[in-house]
């Protein structure tokens, strides 16, 4: 059902290593064609085009766009009662974890009169993506959402795809985690239309342009989130969910292979990776996948990802090689089950979110781990990090400085400005000291 990679006795190259991953075929630049032409027409045509594409796309005609409060509250108010126990935590750890990535202003003082602060200020206006395919994410609510209120955010816009369960609507169960969570402009609209939408507005529907674009969705949302990124910030181009567990033979072999089905499930391009030091390990997950798998319910969509390329159980020599592998890698999710997890995360540099040991999994971090799940995929962990309140943030820097302090330093910028040959920096400099009453 998987494939297996030998690199046992092979040590390769920082470059080789990037070619030898797995990954799957997925090219966002494939799908920009199409998504540039959904913007535009959401550009040209507004709501009839975001209409037209519901239709096209998820089966069913909104029977208004933008939902409304009343529908909004009826949601909060008919969630299950399990869901909503689970929702509220959710949302209270989040915003625990959350709430230490805002950094405090600091002020750096460099002479007497000469200041410089460091603020950290909230962008006005935001639009969050919350997709509505093979499942149903109010998880996703959550991790969007939080961050951007607890980065001080006052504007929030809420898309998810309509749905023809429920007369073109958002699914209820994300209205009610919006509510939940306060969150009053809600559209249903989804795919690249709705990024789009977010990015340059739609006048009849009172929808203003956003200032950061957040959120996972299939290609055609990553490829319409390229599009639009001279024109919003956006998180990332979020691709197919992966996941690598680096184990050693101490590995539970049970809990490895649950974790590998559990992101399986998710799509038929996720990628579920082990690599491990261990072929007696290789050897028992390969033996439970093939049951394990059978026996979820979505087997189908599951027995599709882990036989396809971007799936795999790499053999190495030792953890160290287990380490540079995931670190050529980069991926989403990272779970450490070996006998001493702290020793190999300190070889790790690239990952979204990592995972100690055997009661850690990722399932844990959808949903209760406090971490956010919105994390960077396709490798981009190698130089990008995962959603958080410092999405929202823009560090501003403050300068004030005093007659005497300009001074001390005025003759040193002179010097500069003409090396430069700019000499009305320099001006601009003196003519605040060319008379004494100044």
């Amino acid at each position: 059902m998987i494939q297996t990679i030998d690199l046992r006795g092979h040590k390769p190259s920082p470059s080789e290593l990037i070619n030898l991953v797995p990954r799957s075929l997925t090219d966002v630049s494939a799908a920009q064609v199409a998504a540039q032409q959904l913007i535009d027409d959401v550009i040209d045509r507004g709501e009839q085009a975001i209409l037209d594409q519901a239709l096209r796309f998820d089966g069913v005609t909104p029977r208004s766009i933008r939902v409304s409060q009343s529908d909004i509250d009826e949601a909060v108010a008919s969630l299950d009662r399990h869901v909503r126990v689970a929702l509220e935590a959710a949302i209270e750890r989040v915003r625990m974890a959350t709430r230490a990535q805002v950094p405090p202003a600091t002020t750096t003082t460099l002479g007497e009169g000469a200041v410089v602060e460091q603020r950290w200020h909230p962008v006005e206006r935001v639009g969050l993506y919350v997709p509505g395919g093979k499942a149903v994410y109010p998880s996703s609510v959550v991790m969007n959402v939080v961050p951007a209120q607890i980065a001080g955010v006052r504007s929030i816009a809420l898309v998810s795809p309509a749905q023809r369960e429920f007369g073109g609507s958002v699914h209820p169960t994300i209205l009610g985690a919006a509510g939940l969570l306060g969150i009053t402009e809600v559209y249903a609209m989804g795919g690249a239309g709705a990024i789009g939408a977010l990015a340059y507005g739609v006048p009849a529907l009172d929808l203003h342009p956003v200032q950061v674009i957040t959120g996972p969705g299939n290609v055609y949302v990553a490829a319409a989130k390229r599009i639009v990124g001279a024109r919003t910030g956006i998180d990332s181009e979020a691709g197919p969910t992966e996941i690598l567990i680096i184990a050693d033979a101490d590995a539970d072999a049970s809990f490895v292979t649950a974790d590998l089905v559990s992101q399986a499930e998710h799509d038929e391009l996720a990628a579920a990776v082990l690599v491990t030091d261990s072929p007696e390990l290789a050897d028992r997950v390969r033996s439970l996948l093939d049951e394990m798998a059978r026996s979820t319910r979505h087997a189908e969509r599951v027995a599709i990802a882990l036989d396809g390329i971007q799936s795999a159980i790499v053999l190495v020599d030792d953890l160290s090689a287990a380490a540079e592998f995931s670190n050529a890698y980069g991926p989403e999710h990272l779970e450490i089950q070996t006998i001493d997890p702290d020793a190999v995360v300190s070889s790790i540099h690239n990952a979204g979110a990592i995972f100690l040991g055997a009661y850690s999994p990722v399932s844990l971090g959808d949903y209760l781990a406090g971490s956010n799940h919105v994390l960077p995929t396709g490798g981009q962990s190698r130089f990008s990090s995962g959603l958080g309140a410092y999405t929202f943030l823009r560090p501003q820097q403050i300068i004030r400085y005093d007659r005497a302090a300009l001074g001390e330093v005025k003759d040193r910028l002179h010097a500069l400005a003409e090396s430069e040959n700019l000499p009305a920096h320099a001006e601009a400099v003196a003519v605040r000291f060319d008379s004494p009453d100044r």
